[in-house]
């Protein structure tokens, strides 16, 4: 397949560090040198499908599709207010759709399983057009009296239309339970900034071991997709990483040896939005002009299970 239109959303409220100095035992300088993070949005006053609903119709807008073309809508999502109807279907009627639709959650690497598997939906013959969301809220999860997570994350939404094409070159998914040692979701709880009820026992996340598992995941998933395709990483345009730590970007941008500005980046602004980090950014080097066609493209991301992902495409 071919990705030709993206889109993205996110909420109003700003939650800079300073902010989090007042409910936090933190600082600024304590947080931006350990993440490279600066800011995050967090939602306040809206609904996380209203970012669902929104970045997918800049996308089909982008793409300059109907939502009614639409053969197929895959939504990846870790956790949102709805056991059922499923965050897809709520987008599908939103948007005008006609076609079936699912969820999966694949944690940070949602995109990328949701990409590998409209592609082989593609190759089996039956659909043309897919849209992708990817929309998080990870800002429920956390403890916000807890510096060691909740400074991390920040909640948004971003989107893809594929359509036929020969421009997914390979895919690398990779998955290691160690469950016990990363997350732990109890009970699901709102932002400080959220006028909804809280509840206890948040998300809890032992970062080092999520440092040192991304790291080597990342560059073992990046390898892989090179070798896969032939690619060399001097031909590679632009490396589109999971936007949770600047130290883990820097190690695997020193591991490629490749330049800085191969790595486009936006964690100052958005902190780690899940599975929608990846096409947040991909939305954003496509509207700034970034892209050319025919750019080589490789995207990775890493995240809870642990699981990992990486694909080379072509734009």
């Amino acid at each position: 397949m071919k990705i030709i239109g993206t889109g993205r959303s996110h909420p109003s409220l700003v939650v800079t560090n300073e902010m989090l100095t007042h409910i936090l035992d933190t600082s600024d300088e304590w947080i931006t040198s350990r993440t490279g993070i600066k800011e995050r949005r967090v939602i306040s006053s809206e609904n996380l499908e209203d970012l669902a609903i929104d970045a997918a119709k800049k996308a089909l807008a982008d793409a300059n599709m109907d939502a009614k073309d639409l053969d197929y809508i895959i939504c990846a999502n870790v956790v949102n207010e709805f056991v059922s109807p499923a965050m897809s279907c709520i987008i599908q009627g939103a948007i005008g759709a006609t076609c079936p639709c699912f969820d999966l959650n694949g944690a940070c690497v949602g995109f990328i399983y949701a990409l590998e598997i409209a592609e082989s939906f593609y190759r089996s013959g039956k659909y043309k057009n897919i849209l992708i969301v990817c929309a998080e809220e990870p800002s429920r999860m956390v403890n916000w009296h807890d510096r060691t997570a909740s400074v991390l994350f920040g909640d948004g939404a971003g989107a893809v239309v594929l359509t036929e094409g020969d421009n997914i070159k390979a895919t690398k998914m990779s998955a290691s339970c160690n469950w016990d040692r990363l997350y732990q979701k109890h009970e699901l709880q709102y932002s400080p900034y959220n006028s909804k009820p809280n509840s206890n026992l948040p998300l809890v996340m032992h970062g080092q071991d999520v440092f040192m598992f991304a790291t080597k995941a990342a560059i073992r998933d990046i390898s892989n997709v090179l070798k896969q395709s032939g690619i060399k990483p001097d031909e590679v345009d632009h490396f589109l990483i999971h936007q949770a730590n600047l130290r883990i970007i820097k190690s695997i941008k020193d591991f490629l040896r490749q330049p800085e500005e191969k790595f486009p980046l936006n964690i100052h602004r958005y902190g780690n939005t899940s599975s929608a980090s990846v096409p947040i950014l991909l939305d954003e080097v496509n509207k700034e002009g970034k892209l050319k066609r025919g750019d080589l493209i490789v995207l990775s991301a890493f995240g809870a299970g642990f699981v990992s992902g990486a694909c080379i495409l072509e734009w």
